[in-house]
Formats: structure tokens, sequence, C-alpha cells
């Protein structure tokens, strides 16, 4: 009878911890987020620079990621029509290759953590800080640093970004 009184809080901190380090309930509970498209501030329109569709690595990930040059000088990654799964600890990654379609090119080629993904449905934003070198970050990845898996990735080019204009 004593066993039992140490077993059950033992499975109990093992389970709370197995829950905390998978999260299964995020398979479940969608977060969804609607931002809209900053005010224009300075003298000229956003202007398209680059534009790529998201495309599946480890989970179902659609939507498209589109960089603009806003009137004040500054960069901005939106992505619209997104749809990924939830996860614990996704980010969101400029990569610096043509394309991220694989955990190891992400981690090979080095990134840039545009901070934790807001949603898993929903457009949304994310600046870029003035030292992004857009000749260089080429690729955006869905990262989830917890378990080093890449759910998502979109290749940028200019040649979808005239498709949009």
């Amino acid at each position: 009878m004593k066993k039992w009184k140490i077993v059950i809080p033992a499975l109990a901190i093992v389970l709370f911890f197995l829950w905390y380090a998978f999260r299964p309930d995020r398979l479940f509970i969608n977060r969804s987020v609607d931002e809209s498209f900053p005010a224009a501030k300075g003298s000229s329109p956003a202007q398209v620079l680059e534009s790529g569709t998201f495309h599946s690595l480890l989970h179902p990930t659609s939507g498209t990621a589109t960089i603009y040059a806003l009137g004040d000088g500054s960069h901005l990654l939106r992505f619209t029509n997104f749809k990924t799964s939830n996860g614990p600890d996704v980010h969101v990654y400029m990569v610096a290759a043509d394309s991220a379609n694989d955990n190891a090119s992400v981690e090979r080629d080095g990134f840039i953590d545009l901070g934790v993904l807001k949603g898993n449905i929903g457009d949304q934003n994310y600046v870029l800080g003035s030292d992004v070198d857009l000749a260089k970050y080429r690729a955006v990845s869905l990262w989830c640093k917890r378990f080093s898996v890449n759910f998502g990735s979109a290749s940028l080019t200019s040649d979808h970004a005239s498709a949009q204009n």
C-alpha cells in the first residue's frame, strides 16, 4: 500500500512533464489572428518586393508570405490566407537560402528569428529589421524550436511579387 503512495504522485509528475513537452492539446486548439495591413506612413504607398507560397513540410501549411517596402523605408513580412498546425514554441524564421525545404538547410544556412508565430490561422505581420539583407534571406520557415523541425516554408521570389501587383 505504501508503494502506491509514491508511484501515483511520481506518475502524475511524469505525465505533467510529458504533456508540457509535447503539448498535444495544441493539435486541437487553433489560435486565429486577423491583423490588418499597417496604415501608410510616409509619402509613397507600400510596394511588394517578394512573395512566395507556403508549402507543407512536417505539418499541413498554406498561404502566402509577402515582403513589402513601406513608405517610411521599413520592410514588413505579411502572411495572408495563412494556415498551419498549432504547436509548441513555433517561430518565424527568415532563412539565408533560396529555400527551406528541410530541417538541415535551416540549421546549416542560418536564419533570423522574427519571433513567435502569432497564430496558426489568419493574416499577420512581422516587422523586418533594417539589418535583414533581402538578397541573402530568401525563404521563410515556420520552425518549432522545441523539437527542431520545420512545419512549413515559403521561398520568396520577385516573380510572385509582380504577379500580385
